[in-house]
């Protein structure tokens, strides 16, 4: 079986991924797991050039193919913040936590109307043999006034879909990947990696 690594060194990201790549033909292998890994600097100024950036120097360093994914949340009343520093909104060493604290501190105040917000991925699948593909998946929503649920990680307890009740952390990680952006991505990724 052929095996592709997952770059990424987040674990919830990790298993997010895996379960939504489950059933091809490949063996999926975490970036963490290899010695030494590097930790990419993610100092591109888009998505696509973070998720090309973490791909091809996992797949550089490991020997294999790689996928990885770059996600920006862009919150319309927060004139697109986070944006690609979505993981880092914070500071550099925030929590999940850190993080949604401060989107829920900046927005108080802020009327249901104008909670909008867009969570959008683009993954990159980096293969030596066969070049570079990229797709993407998003998924409009809003922020919500509190933390709602206690699944999923980074936003997921503040960002509600559209046309859905619930946030993606009071989703099961099946629903939550049939809708969100990174499912999205991930089911155009599951089509690059049949070919």
């Amino acid at each position: 079986m052929k095996k592709l690594v997952l770059a990424t060194h987040n674990r919830d990201k990790f298993k997010e991924m895996r379960q939504a790549l489950e059933g091809l033909d490949w063996e999926v292998v975490a970036a963490f797991d290899f010695p030494g890994v590097p930790d990419v600097i993610e100092d591109g100024q888009t998505l696509e050039e973070n998720s090309l950036k973490k791909a091809k120097e996992l797949s550089v360093f490991t020997g294999l193919p790689a996928l990885s994914d770059d996600t920006g949340l862009f919150i319309e009343a927060l004139n697109g913040q986070p944006g690609i520093y979505a993981a880092r909104f914070a500071g550099e060493k925030c929590t999940y936590g850190d993080n949604v604290r401060k989107v829920l501190s900046l927005m108080a105040g802020v009327a249901a109307v104008s909670r909008k917000a867009i969570f959008r991925t683009v993954i990159t699948l980096y293969n030596p043999a066969q070049g570079v593909k990229q797709v993407s998946g998003e998924v409009v929503g809003f922020i919500t006034e509190k933390i709602h649920g206690d699944g999923g990680f980074g936003y997921d307890p503040i960002f509600m879909p559209e046309g859905f009740s619930k946030t993606f952390s009071e989703m099961t990680l099946d629903e939550k990947n049939q809708i969100s952006h990174r499912g999205r991505a991930l089911q155009k990724a599951r089509q690059l990696l049949v070919l």
